[in-house]
């Protein structure tokens, strides 16, 4: 009976794929509407290119993704903050969803050998509980990426906006020393760069490489330097370069105001990283606490069982 319902299920979905195969789904309502939205706010407008993603993925994995992403599309599925972690990780959508995908996959390889292990252990279990946690085991391998990124991309994020406070230092000391903002603001980026590396680190290196490429690409599409530091911002998630360039876009002909601005927003930069190591300081030493407490205990334990033991025998 089992074995009959699997059977049917599996021809099922056979059947219902080649159907989508040879009728392809028409865009959802969702993807349209955000089609009519982005062309009545006039997204269209020239926009800084996005760093080439820096991944070596194979035609299938490439084709897989494809597929992939135009059914995100077609169903108005966005994902704006696994695309932002991305942009930022310089990783693909495509293969990204490929990954997904495979992994998925490769979790359902999981029912042939744990009904292999039931047989060989002679227990005489159904179909059901080895497809039931192939399947969960396929889930489980389906957001894995998803965590990864996020945790990678969190730990970036956190270097970016180190890099940001000191970018707005130099942006700052550029401006009083007589510069325009345009100027400030290359002059500023080209400190952290690979000729102008010091003892700031590599984590900066690479964020002031990508705030000087989006800098570049200003001038290529006619865009303000402020405006391509908001499409940044907006393209990596990064709260910081979003405030920048609305003040910039604000004050940019009065030069006092952008210096005093952009000193303020670089100390309180400061004091937010402050308070964030400080925090993290504080849980490792609770942690820290708890694991010699247990140790404590433990050691009591050893200490108090023969004794305890022997009571009990006697």
């Amino acid at each position: 009976m089992n074995t009959g319902v699997l059977a049917g299920a599996v021809l099922g979905l056979g059947l219902f794929l080649l159907f989508r195969a040879v009728f392809p789904p028409r865009p959802g309502l969702t993807a349209q509407l955000s089609a009519i939205d982005a062309a009545r706010a006039g997204e269209d407008a020239p926009r800084a290119p996005i760093v080439s993603a820096d991944e070596s993925v194979s035609h299938f994995r490439k084709a897989l993704g494809v597929r992939m992403a135009r059914f995100y599309s077609s169903r108005g599925w966005e994902v704006r903050s696994i695309r932002a972690d991305l942009t930022l990780l310089g990783k693909s959508f495509e293969g990204f969803l490929s990954t997904k995908v495979l992994l998925a996959v490769s979790g359902l390889l999981a029912f042939p050998l744990i009904v292999a292990w039931v047989a060989l252990m002679g227990w005489g279990l159904s179909l059901q509980l080895p497809f039931w946690l192939a399947l969960l085991i396929a889930a489980v391998f389906f957001f894995l990426p998803d965590a990864q990124v996020r945790r990678d991309a969190a730990v970036r994020r956190r270097d970016f906006r180190h890099a940001v406070g000191a970018f707005l230092d130099l942006v700052a000391m550029n401006l009083a020393g007589g510069r325009g903002v345009p100027e400030a603001l290359m002059m500023a980026v080209s400190v952290g760069g690979p000729s102008g590396q010091n003892g700031s680190g590599a984590s900066a290196n690479w964020a002031m490489e990508r705030i000087r490429e989006a800098l570049a690409n200003a001038r290529i599409v006619g865009i303000t330097p402020w405006q391509a530091l908001g499409q940044l911002g907006d393209e990596i998630n990064v709260d910081e370069l979003r405030d920048l360039s609305a003040a910039l876009g604000l004050v940019a002909d009065d030069g006092a105001k952008v210096r005093s601005s952009l000193t303020a927003r670089a100390a309180t930069l400061r004091r937010r990283e402050l308070a964030e190591v400080e925090g993290k300081a504080g849980e490792r030493s609770q942690s820290m606490l708890v694991a010699q407490l247990l140790l404590c205990a433990g050691f009591v334990i050893f200490l108090s069982f023969p004794a305890a033991m022997k009571m009990l025998g006697s």
